[in-house]
C-alpha cells in the first residue's frame, strides 16, 4: 500500500482540518538538505517556515548531523531524576552564558508547551514557599498563544484554538499590550498575581502581531512593583528569530522566567527548557519533609541526544557567525517585502520582527476574507506548486524560514509568494 493511503488509513495531524485531508494527496518527505524538503517523488521545496519555525542552520547541517551521531555512540537516552549526564550539563552551563544575565538555573522538558507549563507551576509554588498564597492569578495577553497543554491554554488567547477547552482551564486575566491597561489590571488585584507570562516583542500564532516599543520593559517594571514574576515565552522568538539571540536583549529585559523550545535543539530533536533565577531556585531548596521539592518531569527530560544537538546549534551560532548573518538578511528582507507587498491591493499590512513576517490578506475592499474561502490556505498551496512551503495563521501568511537562508533564496521565497497571492485572488489554477 502507497505511504499515502496508510497516512490516509492511520495519523491524525495536529491542527489540521482532516476532512479535506483524507481527500487529498499529501506530501511526503522523504529526505532534506540545506533550506530544503525533499519529497518521496524527489522534488525539492524550499522549507519557507523552517519546519514549523524551528529549524535554525538548516537540514542535515554536518556539525550537527556529527554531535547526533557521536552522541549515539554513547547513550541515547538516560533519565534526569536521581542522575545526571555530561550533554544536559554542558547545554545547562552554555544556555546559562547566553541568555539574559541573572538566569541561572536551567529545567529541561520536551516542549514549548511544557516549558511553559513547568513556568507557570514554578511561579505559582514559588510564591506559596514565600508564604503569599493569595497569589494565585495569572496575566497574559489577549491573543496569546502559549502552547496546547491545559496550563498553557489557560494563558491563551486564542478562541479559534482554545475556546472548546474552556471547562478545563483555570481563570486568567487577559490584557492588550498596552502598559497602561496593564498597570490599571496590576492595580485591580492587589496582591493576586503570580506573574505576567508574554511573548516578547512579537505574538508569533496570533499572526505576527508586534508589542509597541518599550512595552516589554515597562511590563518588567510594573511586575517588579506589583510583587509579580516575569514569564517571557521565548519558544518562538528565541534563537536569532527576532535579529538577537533572544528578543528579551531587545530591551535589556531578564526575567523571571524563560521558556525555550523550537530551536533550542537547531530544530533537530524534541528538547525545551525553562530557565530561572537563584532567587526562585531557592525558594525550592529544603529537606524532603519540607516538600519544597518541584513535584513535575518527563521521562525523556534533557534527553542526551537532544541536548548534544543544542549544544552544537550553539557552537554554530558562534563559529559561523549566524547573527551577523540574519541581520544582513532582516535589511534585505525588509525591502523585498516592500517591494513585492506594499500597495498591494489584497495586502492590509506586513509585519516584520527579525526573520519573523506576517502578511494580512483581505479582500480589495479591505475586508477579511471569508474564513471558509480558506484564502491563505490557497496561496500556501498555489506556493508548493511552486516549490515553496509555507503554512498560513488563518488569512495571514507566515514566512518564517531557517536562519541559514542564503539571500537568493529568500529572493525566491518572497518571489513565489507574490506569485501564489495573485494566482489566488486571480482566480488562476496552478498548473503542477
Amino acid at each position: 500500500m502507497r505511504l499515502a493511503d496508510l497516512d490516509h488509513r492511520h495519523l491524525w495531524h495536529p491542527f489540521t482540518p482532516m476532512a479535506p485531508w483524507l481527500t487529498d494527496e499529501p506530501l511526503v518527505i522523504a529526505a532534506a538538505e540545506g533550506c530544503e524538503l525533499i519529497d518521496d517523488h524527489g522534488k525539492r521545496y524550499l522549507d519557507g517556515v523552517a519546519s514549523l519555525w524551528a529549524n535554525v542552520h538548516g537540514h542535515r547541517h554536518p556539525r550537527l548531523d556529527a554531535a547526533v551521531r557521536a552522541q549515539l555512540d554513547r547513550v541515547a537516552h538516560s533519565t534526569l531524576l536521581g542522575l545526571t549526564h555530561e550533554p544536559a550539563i554542558r547545554l545547562a552551563e552554555r544556555l546559562c552564558a547566553v541568555v539574559p544575565a541573572g538566569l541561572t538555573r536551567v529545567f529541561y522538558s520536551d516542549s514549548g508547551s511544557t516549558a511553559v507549563e513547568a513556568a507557570l507551576k514554578i511561579a505559582l509554588q514559588f510564591h506559596q514557599h514565600r508564604g503569599e498564597p493569595r497569589r494565585t492569578r495569572f496575566i497574559a495577553l489577549t491573543n496569546a498563544y502559549h502552547g496546547d497543554t491545559l496550563g498553557a491554554v489557560s494563558v491563551g488567547g486564542m478562541d479559534a484554538f482554545h475556546a472548546a477547552f474552556g471547562p478545563l482551564l483555570f481563570p486568567v486575566i487577559h490584557t492588550p499590550p498596552d502598559a497602561e491597561q496593564l498597570e490599571s489590571t496590576f492595580a485591580a488585584h492587589p496582591g493576586q498575581i503570580a506573574a505576567l507570562i508574554l511573548e516578547p516583542l512579537v505574538q508569533g500564532a496570533a499572526g505576527m502581531r508586534l508589542q509597541p516599543p518599550g512595552f516589554l520593559s515597562r511590563a518588567q517594571a510594573l511586575c517588579r512593583s506589583h510583587g509579580a514574576l516575569l514569564i517571557v515565552d521565548e519558544v518562538a522568538t528565541g534563537f536569532g528569530r527576532t535579529g538577537s539571540l533572544f528578543a528579551s536583549e531587545q530591551e535589556s529585559v531578564t526575567p523571571d522566567l524563560m521558556a525555550l523550545g523550537k530551536g533550542l535543539s537547531g530544530g533537530y530533536l524534541p528538547l525545551a527548557a525553562t530557565l530561572t533565577s537563584e532567587e526562585v531556585f531557592s525558594a525550592f531548596l529544603g529537606q524532603p519533609g519540607e516538600y519544597r521539592t518541584f513535584f513535575h518531569g518527563h521521562t525523556f527530560t534533557g534527553n542526551p541526544l537532544a541536548c548534544a544537538a543544542g549544544l552544537a546549534s550553539l557552537e554554530i551560532f558562534e563559529q559561523e557567525r549566524t547573527l551577523d548573518h540574519v541581520r544582513i538578511l532582516v535589511e534585505d528582507l525588509a525591502q523585498l517585502l516592500e517591494r513585492a507587498f506594499r500597495g498591494h491591493p489584497n495586502v492590509r499590512e506586513i509585519r516584520q520582527r527579525g526573520l519573523m513576517i506576517g502578511i494580512d490578506l483581505v479582500q480589495r475592499d479591505a475586508t477579511p476574507f471569508p474564513p471558509a474561502a480558506r484564502t491563505g490556505a490557497k496561496v500556501c498551496r498555489a506556493a508548493r506548486h511552486r516549490g515553496v512551503i509555507l503554512r498560513p495563521l488563518g488569512d495571514v501568511l507566515v514566512l518564517m524560514p531557517p536562519l541559514s537562508i542564503r539571500s537568493d533564496q529568500l529572493t525566491r521565497l518572497i518571489s513565489v509568494a507574490h506569485q501564489a497571492l495573485d494566482e489566488v485572488v486571480s482566480g488562476c489554477t496552478p498548473s503542477s
